[in-house]
């Protein structure tokens, strides 16, 4: 199956500015890490009085999703992959998460821009996983990317 992928620099950087700007107003103004596994994690075992703002971190979240599969329906598709592949992927993603104690959003945003020992090398490890898991892919099963 072939994908094709198209350069966007000014929407990346300004995706990128973003997250960042998210990321950095969240730790000022509320002193809480913008990490998507801890938010959700805390969501489905919140403490008295620690619930609401992660349920509407988690609702704005999905709600972007929404915004923009009604502006730009097109930039929507299903995934190209079976769905059982999709799950599997979604479970072992949420494993890596729990094993690696935060996601991409906590230590790649967040932990590194603090400078994290422990977020950089956490970081590392996600993306040399990545890697590898995309080669082996592409061996396996000829393609997928």
């Amino acid at each position: 199956m072939e994908t094709t992928m198209t350069f966007t620099p000014i929407a990346s950087t300004l995706g990128g500015v973003l997250i960042g700007l998210s990321a950095s107003a969240m730790l000022v103004l509320n002193g809480k890490v913008a990490g998507i596994s801890g938010i959700f994690g805390g969501a489905l075992r919140p403490r008295a009085g620690d619930a609401f703002w992660r349920v509407l971190f988690l609702i704005g979240l999905l709600a972007g999703g929404g915004v923009v599969a009604l502006v730009h329906p097109q930039a929507m598709s299903p995934s190209p992959r079976p769905m059982f592949v999709v799950a599997l992927a979604g479970v072992l993603v949420g494993v890596g998460t729990y094993l690696g104690n935060g996601c991409t959003s906590g230590h790649g945003v967040c932990g590194i821009s603090r400078l994290s020992k422990r977020s950089i090398v956490a970081t590392m490890t996600f993306m040399a996983t990545g890697a590898i898991t995309v080669f082996v892919a592409r061996v396996l099963f000829g393609g997928w990317s």
